[in-house]
């Protein structure tokens, strides 16, 4: 069950120890209520002109629940719990705000809060800072966590922030944070962070600095935006494999030698990052034997807002995608004719004859 209360100017009295409740009262206050937090039963008792009757009491649970010290905590305001329960206040529990000094990687899917996984709910929820990208759904930011926000996404040949910076401020924030105390830092990343992401990298300097880190898995853009244009990347009488690369830039040294392993692979080949290099992409695959009547899709924006879809072929992919932009995922083989019964954008934009063969 799910309540939507409005608390504006509301009297909530906050129970909790002031390092557990940090984000709990975070929230309360962006929520309007006027909030009265006690960090121990002796502060409560000796508080003076406390509402007689609040309208909500919140207690912060003990973040040792099932052990020991949580069934102690749980008992140290138990008499004042059973106080305004007996007089018919509401009580909720809270969760403890997180341990300080660490991160968390966090995969955000390709760009709708939906995709979200409840790990990646939960630590944004529990962060004290988010460092974000812009394909993640960061315009959501401010309804799933109470911490500072900071934007170091970067855009295709602007990187405002540069990598090398992002790691810095992941470990500066995680060992000292605003009140030379360490902060629960969150990193946000569009995808998963361990695809194209760089996460290894951010791993590896948290390590470095002896930093604790985990990593949260988001839903990739290479599966999820082709099945948000209906494109399944494998299907069992089509293709029964795929392959995903970067296309932001040439392969490998030996790039015709890759492009052949990849032309002769068959299978699903779903490009991330590449709309800049998909004249380039297209020519180098025809090259290397790949039939120019191979299908063809551009998927923009896939999950959000103005999605689009461009079907075309191999032969025609200059020509027919010179309009598409980022964000985009391209896909490459016969599953894109797969696509009509799943279509998910209204604007698509089918091609030729096999505009035809999808709607059919």
């Amino acid at each position: 069950m799910q309540l939507e209360i409005a608390l504006d100017g509301t009297a909530v009295v906050l129970l909790g120890e002031a390092d557990r409740a940090r984000q709990a009262l975070l929230r309360y206050r962006r929520a309007a209520a006027s909030v009265a937090h006690f960090d121990s039963p002796a502060a409560f008792r000796a508080a003076v002109g406390l509402p007689a009757r609040p309208g909500l009491v919140a207690v912060v649970r003990s973040s040792s629940a099932g052990s020991a010290a949580g069934a102690a905590h749980d008992d140290e305001w138990a008499p004042v719990l059973d106080h305004y329960r007996s007089a018919g206040v509401p009580i909720v529990r809270e969760p403890a705000a997180g341990r300080r000094g660490r991160v968390t990687l966090v995969g955000g899917g390709p760009g709708s809060h939906g995709l979200l996984t409840l790990d990646a709910v939960e630590a944004l929820r529990d962060a004290d800072v988010v460092l974000f990208d812009r394909l993640p759904p960061w315009r959501e930011l401010g309804r799933l966590t109470t911490a500072e926000l900071v934007d170091v996404g970067k855009l295709p040949g602007h990187h405002k922030v540069p990598q090398e910076e992002i790691n810095r401020l992941l470990v500066e924030h995680a060992r000292d944070g605003a009140d030379g105390r360490g902060l629960n830092v969150v990193r946000l990343k569009g995808g998963d962070p361990f695809v194209f992401g760089r996460g290894a990298e951010e791993v590896e300097a948290c390590a470095a600095a002896g930093v604790p880190v985990r990593v949260v898995s988001g839903i990739s853009s290479s599966i999820a935006v082709p099945a948000a244009a209906g494109i399944p990347v494998t299907h069992r009488e089509v293709s029964h494999s795929f392959t995903v690369i970067s296309g932001h830039a040439p392969l490998t040294s030996d790039e015709h030698t890759h492009l052949a392993g990849l032309a002769a692979a068959g299978g699903t080949l779903v490009v991330l990052m590449g709309i800049a290099n998909l004249p380039h992409l297209a020519a180098g695959l025809r090259r290397a034997g790949l039939p120019v009547r191979t299908p063809l899709a551009v998927v923009e924006r896939g999950h959000q807002a103005g999605q689009r879809t461009t079907v075309t072929d191999l032969g025609h992919a200059e020509a027919d995608t010179g309009a598409c932009g980022n964000p985009a995922v391209i896909v490459i083989g016969e599953v894109v004719r797969a696509a009509g019964p799943l279509r998910g954008d209204a604007d698509g934009l089918g091609l030729r004859e096999l505009a035809d063969a999808l709607i059919a």
